[in-house]
């Protein structure tokens, strides 16, 4: 999270942050992430250690909740620690930011491809390059096991 201080927008980069969710507290699931995100309207990060030990999340200006269709601003980003930090910003193309259902989270979109998913079960997710933010695959591989989740929200 100190890392990705300078990334956030301004108006955020001195706020406290808290944890949130965490998969080693509160255990392996959308709707639980979804509920403890709930408790507050302010931003969200997600953070992912997949089973191959890489790091990598996105930033939603607004909380993360469960929806029909694509919601946030031009605030959301993705990133990745591999090795170092990258940031992969709104190109503008479209507004495929973050939508989700008890079955699948996703963060950026277009073509049929997403930045970043994850699934009901939080046990697998997947990346690839979408044109929300013109990314790289944020893991090793383009589908991958998640070790660790956590969502930090504002304090």
């Amino acid at each position: 999270v100190p890392q990705l201080g300078p990334q956030l927008p301004p108006r955020l980069a001195q706020q406290p942050w808290h944890l949130l969710y965490s998969t080693g507290r509160d255990g392996f699931s959308l709707r639980t992430l979804y509920r403890s995100g709930a408790r507050s309207d302010s931003p969200a990060l997600l953070v992912i250690r997949d089973t191959e030990a890489q790091a990598f999340g996105a930033f939603s200006a607004t909380a993360i909740r469960s929806s029909s269709g694509f919601y946030g601003t031009g605030e959301t980003f993705l990133f990745s620690f591999c090795p170092e930090l990258k940031v992969f910003r709104w190109t503008g193309r479209n507004d495929f930011f973050v939508k989700g259902d008890v079955n699948l989270l996703m963060v950026g979109g277009g073509s049929g491809r997403f930045g970043l998913w994850l699934d009901g079960d939080l046990h697998h997710g997947g990346s690839q390059p979408c044109e929300t933010f013109d990314n790289e695959t944020l893991s090793q591989r383009e589908e991958f096991c998640i070790q660790d989740l956590e969502m930090w929200g504002l304090a």
